[in-house]
């Protein structure tokens, strides 16, 4: 290596040197496990977005196959690991604490290894950055020695962010890991080519190689992989931990430190794992995708700790099974080390893209930890944390859960080391409760997002609804000024004079425009716009229950409620049309209240009392006490409404009983009879249906009979009718209008979900296509409808 300026060496606050029990699982290089008989490949083996399936069960698929998409910005593509056929696409075991399941491809391994076909770069020096970016994308890379995060997302540094320093994390401080000392033992050579072609995308002055001074073998291989080149420097340190942590290791080599809350980004710099600077060259160099890892196996349950290159997707199971697993001493198998890693709670679950180490234990050397004392405020815990952070305080707030100043004692620069935990006297679990406090933290931050997002677009509706009424409302003043000119016109013109006469009395004859203009209200009034909501509603409130009794005939309650609610909308009619009356034929005057009152109360009372039955209704026969006081005030409301009414108000239309009850009796029959008409049209060698279309036939018949005695015997006059000629009903124009309704109905929706895609910063190109398909069904039903009208135009 060319000589160098020396990097000096900083220290970080905080630490503590746990036994490092590493030389168990180094004795033998490398191994390679035999094939599985099954893979189990989860969709969340990274932060961020699952994949989604890109194969259907039965498949088969070749090695390094695309198996499932990545779903958005912040997600990983997933591969198959060997050749065989997918049998399974749902809930499967998982690595995690908890023991859930998680969804899974399942991969049946047919034996054969067999690769697909792969595309390997020959000189990756003549592409781009951003070219050289989808490639590790693509390969369904991501950090494989932290969280897991994407490595595209994570090199593709914003405009404003200049990277000068790569940083290149050989730490491994975690106790009894050793996944990556061996990759930089065998694999050196591999790593620097990984290192290149991040020198290439990023263009780093400086490339600094960490490695803590108890890696020997490792350092003396990076040592010889780096040679002469100048860029790359090997910076040993004294051994610490945590000093593999990214902040950490950034301040032992630079003397920088990350700003809460910031990323090393911020200050220019970017940090890589081993492991995936071993992705990178198989991806590049190999066109090979992430589908193996390297993984130690240790502990002394296991009579042959090592390491092994997996593949992603092996049973645990079967990796303790090669490192020779003593079922009667495991204690506990713990992912990770024993300072950051979880205790599985099965041997089913598969490996993953971050599990560097599958800890299986022996009660004496994994001891069950003591019941937790009360803090003593000893100050352990602020002298080992590397964040300067204060444990004992972030304890206090996450047991009271006052989740305001554990954010102020900035509880997510916490990197649960566990160094606190392991010099806690009292033996309290700190960052249980650290993990715990972030995650009810988060849950509150995305449930306000949410909330805030939801009212964001409740109020942007409201907007838009009040600038088309506004709209409506200028459109509908601009007809009436037209209507109003026009028969302005046709009275100037009935009125003209002959011939003779006309000089003579023209100025009289000239219709008087601003007089027809001052008699036309301009606008409604606040009582009579009063007027109108209240007929509107008891128009919807009628329409409504209709549907509701012709979708249920026997419902006795509907079936009273109805005449009342009828009266109601032609009393709200009434009103409002006497209101225009008024207004139209005497604009001058002071309107009367007296009769408008009157209506308005018995509208009001009607209204009480649908929504006191409704309420009835809703309570059942045992209601609450909640329910009883809400119907006690609804009563009060309702008998209060009724004795305001006038008592010339309150007298009702003469009703003859019989002939309502033959006309819902008749209503109920036809109802009952077209039901069964669409059942039967369904399936029409039903007898049963057929039967009892005949039997409901014969009662409408006889309903029929019954109505026309009724309105024979009613001692109330019947209305007087009109024989209207009704023209043919058009079935060809029915069906285009109906096709152009729902073409435009799919177009506002697909509108709808590609603004929701867009405003979540997801994928958009599934709701675009949808989009473009509605948009092409819509011109070609416009167009069928056009075409149809012109040729009855031609006709």
């Amino acid at each position: 290596m060319s000589a160098a300026s020396p990097i000096r060496i900083w220290d970080i606050p905080g630490g503590i040197h746990p036994a490092e029990n590493k030389h168990q699982s180094t004795q033998h290089g490398i191994e390679a496990p035999p094939l599985p008989k099954q893979l189990i490949l989860p969709l969340q083996q990274h932060l961020g977005a699952r994949a989604e399936p890109a194969v259907q069960i039965g498949e088969r698929v070749l090695k390094g196959q695309l198996i499932a998409e990545a779903s958005g910005m912040i997600s990983c593509p997933l591969h198959a690991p060997t050749s065989g056929t997918v049998t399974a696409i749902g809930p499967a075991p998982y690595p995690h604490a908890s023991g859930l399941e998680e969804w899974a491809i399942t991969l049946e391994v047919d034996g054969q290894d067999g690769w697909t076909e792969l595309a390997p770069i020959t000189d990756y020096r003549l592409l781009e950055a951003a070219t050289l970016l989808e490639v590790i994308r693509q390969a369904g890379i991501s950090g494989l020695g932290g969280a897991g995060f994407p490595t595209s997302v994570k090199l593709k540094a914003r405009p404003e962010q200049k990277i000068h320093t790569l940083i290149i994390n050989g730490t491994e401080c975690e106790p009894y890991i050793t996944a990556d000392d061996s990759a930089m033992r065998y694999r050196a050579e591999q790593i620097v080519a990984g290192i290149e072609i991040l020198q290439h995308i990023l263009h780093p002055e400086q490339v600094l190689i960490g490695i803590e001074d108890n890696k020997p073998e490792a350092i003396a291989a990076m040592r010889a992989a780096v040679g002469e080149r100048s860029a790359l420097q090997v910076v040993v340190f004294p051994t610490k931990y945590p000093s593999g942590g990214e902040k950490q290791l950034i301040q032992i080599l630079t003397g920088k430190e990350v700003p809460s809350g910031g990323l090393p980004a911020d200050i220019g710099m970017v940090c890589q794992n081993i492991g995936t600077l071993l992705a990178i060259h198989d991806a590049v160099l190999l066109g090979q995708p992430l589908i193996k890892r390297i993984t130690t196996l240790t502990g002394d349950a296991l009579s042959h700790p090592t390491n092994v290159e997996a593949l992603i997707g092996t049973p645990i199971s079967h990796l303790l099974t090669f490192a020779g697993l003593q079922p009667e001493r495991l204690y506990r198998l713990v992912m990770g080390g024993p300072m950051m890693g979880f205790t599985l709670q099965s041997t089913a679950a598969p490996i993953i893209k971050t599990t560097n180490c599958l800890l299986a234990g022996t009660q004496d050397e994994l001891p069950p930890p003591p019941p937790a004392q009360p803090c003593i405020r000893c100050g352990l815990c602020a002298e080992a944390c590397p964040a300067e952070l204060l444990p004992q305080q972030l304890h206090f707030f996450a047991l009271g859960k006052d989740y305001d100043q554990l954010k102020r004692q900035n509880l997510f620069d916490c990197i649960e080391c566990g160094a606190c935990s392991y010099v806690c006297p009292s033996s309290i679990p700190l960052v249980q409760y650290y993990r715990a406090a972030k995650s009810d933290i988060r849950a509150l931050d995305l449930q306000q997002h949410k909330s805030d997002h939801s009212k964001q677009r409740f109020e942007h509706r409201q907007e838009r609804l009040q600038r088309e009424a506004e709209q409506k409302e200028r459109d509908r003043q601009a007809r009436a000024e037209k209507a109003a000119r026009l028969k302005a016109a046709k009275e100037a013109e009935a009125a003209k004079p002959s011939s003779e006469s006309a000089n003579s009395d023209s100025a009289s004859a000239e219709p008087d425009v601003a007089r027809l203009q001052a008699q036309k209200p301009s606008g409604l009034s606040p009582e009579q716009k009063q007027l109108k909501i209240a007929a509107a509603t008891a128009q919807m409130a009628l329409k409504k229950a209709n549907k509701q009794l012709a979708a249920n005939p026997d419902n006795t309650d509907l079936q009273a409620q109805i005449p009342e609610l009828e009266q109601a909308a032609r009393d709200a009619q009434e009103a409002f049309d006497k209101a225009q009356g008024e207004v139209a034929t005497q604009p001058a005057a002071e309107p009367s209240a007296g009769a408008d009152d009157a209506k308005k109360l018995k509208i009001e009372a009607a209204m009480l009392r649908a929504n006191l039955k409704k309420a009835e209704r809703s309570a059942g026969e045992n209601p609450s006490t909640e329910q009883q006081a809400e119907l006690a005030k609804l009563r009060e409301e309702a008998e209060a409404a009724e004795a305001r009414v006038p008592a010339t108000a309150t007298a009702k239309k003469p009703v003859d009983e019989n002939l309502k009850k033959a006309k819902l009796d008749l209503a109920m029959a036809r109802a009952a009879v077209k039901k069964t008409e669409r059942e039967l049209a369904n399936n029409p060698e039903d007898a049963a249906l057929q039967a009892q279309l005949a039997t409901q036939q014969h009662s409408f018949s006889a309903a029929e009979q019954a109505l026309h005695e009724a309105e024979n015997n009613s001692p109330i006059p019947p209305p007087e009718r009109h024989k209207v000629d009704k023209k043919p009903v058009d079935e060809t124009l029915r069906e285009l209008k109906t096709n152009l309704a729902t073409s435009k109905a799919d177009f506002k929706r697909a509108e709808r979900e590609l603004q929701a895609a867009k405003d979540a910063d997801t994928d958009t190109a599934p709701a675009q296509e949808q989009l473009t398909a509605s948009r092409a069904k819509l011109d070609a039903a416009a167009k069928a409808f056009a075409d149809y009208m012109a040729s009855k135009e031609t006709d």
